[in-house]
């Protein structure tokens, strides 16, 4: 989707971000449908990033309803172990959008990068699912670890963002 202008096509004026705010839109539909993450949290940001990243960046529009295929297309992309980090900094190297005005920074691309950004510098911490332990059920001493005794480690957004969007598209 080709940005917009706010005084018309061709204007000069200033450029609208509009298929960045729509692929962050509907990943923010997604993400409210499937009811899985309170809206204010660092968890929900990420995982609306790595989803509007996704879609922003993968071939074809996004359209207001996502037809199977392509919500098939987004489930592989976002896959547990799927290589989503290269694929988003390798489509991020190569995408080119129709030329702004001279001058004029593209602002969809600058938007989807500052979301990368994020997603690849902010680090949040979460439980450590690689971390073997005693059954998560079973309450233990006071040792840093968690209510629950599940290890916890600081880990990239993104790597939290991810498996929430993969689940809020097999919801949808």
């Amino acid at each position: 989707m080709r940005p917009e202008h706010d005084d018309g096509p061709g204007g000069g004026g200033l450029l609208v971000p509009m298929a960045w705010m729509y692929a962050e839109y509907v990943a923010d539909e997604l993400l409210v449908t499937g009811d899985l993450m309170e809206p204010a949290t660092l968890e929900y940001r990420a995982g609306r990033d790595a989803l509007a990243l996704t879609l922003f960046l993968s071939d074809g529009a996004v359209a207001d309803a996502l037809p199977a295929a392509r919500v098939d297309e987004l489930r592989l992309l976002t896959a547990y172990g799927a290589s989503w980090r290269r694929w988003v900094c390798e489509r991020l190297t190569a995408l080119t959008l129709p030329a702004p005005p001279a001058g004029q920074p593209d602002p969809d691309l600058a938007l989807a990068r500052a979301a990368w950004r994020w997603l690849e510098e902010t680090e949040l911490l979460a439980a450590d699912l690689d971390a073997i332990g005693p059954p998560p059920w079973e309450p233990v001493g006071d040792d840093g670890a968690g209510e629950y005794g599940e290890a916890r480690v600081w880990t990239p957004a993104w790597q939290l963002g991810l498996p929430l969007g993969h689940l809020a598209i097999h919801l949808y």
